[in-house]
C-alpha cells in the first residue's frame, strides 16, 4: 500500500490502477478507498484512466494529526496531485465535492471537476444552517466524550435514516468498523462549514461537471444546482432515478465522458 506524507507529516494512504489521465477520487463521509463507491468505480474507470484513489485523514491506513482544520485536508489532496504527476482531474462524492472544490480554490492543480450532490443544503434552505450548527455542536460533543458509536448514529439520523434502522445497524459485524472512522465525521462537517456554497467556489475557473440524482431528496437536487450556479462556467447534469447513493455504473459512463 502506497503512502505520501502530507504537509504536515501525516501519512496518507491510497491505491493506483489503470493508465491515462490522471484522476483523484475524493470520498464523501463514512467510506474510504476500499469500500463503496470508489472501489467499484475505480475498476470501472480505469480502463480509461490512472485513477487514484485514497484515504482521508483519520480513516482507513492514513494517518491523522491534531488538531484538524479543512486546510491540512487541502494538503492531503495536493500531496496526492503530486504523486499522480503534479495534475489531475478529480471527483468528489458529497462532501468530497465540497473539498475538491476547497482545494482548486486554494491553487492545488486540479484541470477538471466533477461533484455529486455536495450537501450545501443551506443554499437553499436557510433553516438548514441552524440544524447543521446544532447537528455539529452535539456531535463534537459526543466525540469529545468518546462516544464515536453513538456520534455515527447521530449523523445516520441526521441525514434521513431512520431511527429504529440505525438501531438495528449497531448490532451489525461492520458497526465496528463505522466507530473507528467516526470521529471524521467531524471534519466533514467542517469542510461544509455553514452548509452554503463558498464564495471561494467563484475562484474555480478549470472545467466543472456537478451531478444531482434524479431520485435524491429536492434538497440535494437544488444544492447541486446551486454549486453549479456558483462555479463560473459550470455544467449541471441529473442522472435519471439515481439518489445519493449513485450507482456506479451510472456515473462512470458520465465521468468518462466528462474526463476525456
Amino acid at each position: 500500500m502506497p503512502t505520501v506524507t502530507s504537509a504536515d507529516g501525516t501519512p496518507i494512504a491510497y491505491d493506483v490502477v489503470g493508465s491515462g489521465p490522471a484522476v483523484v477520487l475524493v470520498d464523501g463521509a463514512m467510506c474510504h478507498r476500499s469500500g463503496a463507491p470508489m472501489l467499484p468505480l475505480s475498476h470501472l474507470l480505469k480502463p480509461h484512466f490512472t485513477v487514484y484513489s485514497y484515504d482521508r485523514r483519520g480513516r482507513g491506513g492514513s494517518g491523522d494529526t491534531a488538531p484538524y482544520a479543512v486546510a491540512r485536508e487541502v494538503e492531503d489532496l495536493a500531496a496526492i496531485v503530486t504523486a499522480a504527476g503534479g495534475c489531475a482531474h478529480a471527483f468528489g462524492m458529497s462532501s468530497g465535492g465540497a473539498l475538491i472544490l476547497a482545494g482548486t480554490a486554494a491553487g492545488v492543480p486540479l484541470t477538471r471537476l466533477a461533484l455529486y450532490e455536495p450537501p450545501f443544503l443551506t443554499a437553499v434552505d436557510p433553516d438548514a444552517g441552524q440544524r447543521k450548527k446544532e447537528f455539529g455542536e452535539r456531535l463534537r460533543d459526543l466525540l469529545d466524550a468518546g462516544r464515536a458509536g453513538d456520534a455515527v448514529a447521530l449523523f445516520m439520523t441526521y441525514v434521513g435514516v431512520p431511527a429504529a434502522m440505525v438501531e438495528g445497524m449497531r448490532g451489525q459485524p461492520f458497526w465496528p468498523a463505522f466507530e473507528a472512522i467516526g470521529p471524521t465525521l467531524a471534519y466533514d462537517d467542517a469542510v461544509l462549514g455553514d452548509g452554503r456554497v463558498p464564495a471561494d467556489a467563484a475562484r474555480v475557473t478549470v472545467p466543472t461537471l456537478v451531478l444531482g440524482g434524479g431520485a435524491s431528496p429536492e434538497a440535494l437536487q437544488a444544492a447541486a444546482r446551486a454549486a453549479a450556479d456558483a462555479v463560473p462556467g459550470a455544467t449541471h447534469r441529473t442522472l435519471p432515478d439515481q439518489t445519493h447513493d449513485v450507482a456506479v455504473d451510472a456515473l462512470a459512463p458520465v465521468l468518462t465522458e466528462f474526463f476525456s
